[in-house]
């Protein structure tokens, strides 16, 4: 198949339907401007998070068997977020680049220039690459590297280099990151496949429900990105300039290092690096009393971004 070709065929079946649904969230209040922007946001979050997502992870988790090329993904991709976190350090804190932001704006701009949304955005991409069993890609990634990282190194940049307040004045983040119902819908079908007791009518079911997670969170996502304030600020497009160039390059040059030759979990670990900012960040933000409207300025222009930079690194071979 010729790069035109692919680059075509992405277009039509990843890039326009994640385009329509970001634009129904867009547009939605527009349309009906009754709506409840804040309570509508909170509502499908609570659906996603307490229904249609720990569908999805236990219908993955119980019918995917743990293997050693299945965990270079999450391996790969957490390089990649550790490797790109100290650039965007470098960037924000030790070079006199932007001298009038605050600690706060910082702090948000470099966790979403760490952690890619690669779930939402990422299964789609990899869906069209490698086919639907690649979702367990992103399922893995997102349980073993991103959720981990963001509640810890996530939650120490937020705390010691943004708002500057002790964890201890906050919830516990391990309390609130082990009451979610993901993890355990996840620690759930890892024990079922590995004790044999995988019941196909159940996975199916489950999956069944969670093809409702993406669709309903890029909806959210257009509702979340503050369209009429997307001004192009040199500080956002440099962090979204790393996040989707320089990580998943970043990433290709470990795969090539430890992987040679590479295989069809080390492109689907590019693939993942090179997904926009994931709106926990924004929820970081908001939670550690970050600067929210910078983080959701770096989620905006990253994801209309994303659909340059990906044909780019489709071009380069990064991603196959």
């Amino acid at each position: 198949m010729s790069y035109l070709t692919q680059l075509f065929d992405l277009m039509v079946e990843v890039m326009l339907p994640v385009t329509l649904l970001v634009a129904a969230g867009a547009f939605w209040p527009r349309f009906f401007p009754d709506t409840q922007v804040e309570t509508a946001r909170t509502l499908l979050n609570r659906l996603a998070m307490y229904l249609f997502y720990p569908s999805i992870l236990y219908a993955v988790a119980a019918s995917t068997p743990v293997s050693a090329e299945l965990l270079t993904v999450p391996l790969l991709v957490g390089i990649g977020t550790l490797v790109s976190g100290l650039l965007l350090y470098v960037l924000l804190y030790r070079l006199p680049l932007w001298p009038h932001l605050t600690d706060p704006a910082r702090a948000g701009i470099m966790l979403g220039g760490m952690f890619g949304n690669t779930f939402n955005i990422g299964v789609p991409v990899l869906i069209f690459f490698y086919g639907r069993e690649a979702t367990r890609y992103a399922v893995f990634n997102d349980m073993l590297m991103t959720m981990p990282l963001v509640w810890s190194l996530g939650v120490w940049i937020a705390t010691r280099l943004g708002s500057h307040t002790p964890v201890a004045s906050y919830p516990s983040v391990w309390r609130v990151m082990f009451s979610m119902p993901p993890i355990w819908a996840f620690v759930l079908g890892i024990c079922t496949q590995e004790l044999g007791l995988t019941y196909k009518p159940l996975v199916n079911a489950t999956y069944f429900i969670g093809q409702a997670t993406i669709p309903v969170t890029l909806f959210v996502l257009g509702m979340t990105i503050p369209w009429r304030n997307l001004v192009p600020r040199s500080e956002i497009l440099s962090a979204a300039l790393v996040k989707l160039v320089a990580t998943p390059v970043i990433v290709w040059c470990a795969a090539r290092v430890l992987f040679s030759p590479m295989g069809e979990a080390q492109y689907a670990a590019v693939a993942e690096a090179a997904t926009p900012p994931m709106l926990t960040a924004l929820l970081l933000a908001d939670r550690f009393r970050l600067d929210a409207a910078a983080t959701a300025l770096l989620i905006g222009w990253a994801t209309i971004l994303f659909w340059l930079t990906l044909p780019v690194i489709m071009a380069l071979g990064l991603v196959r």
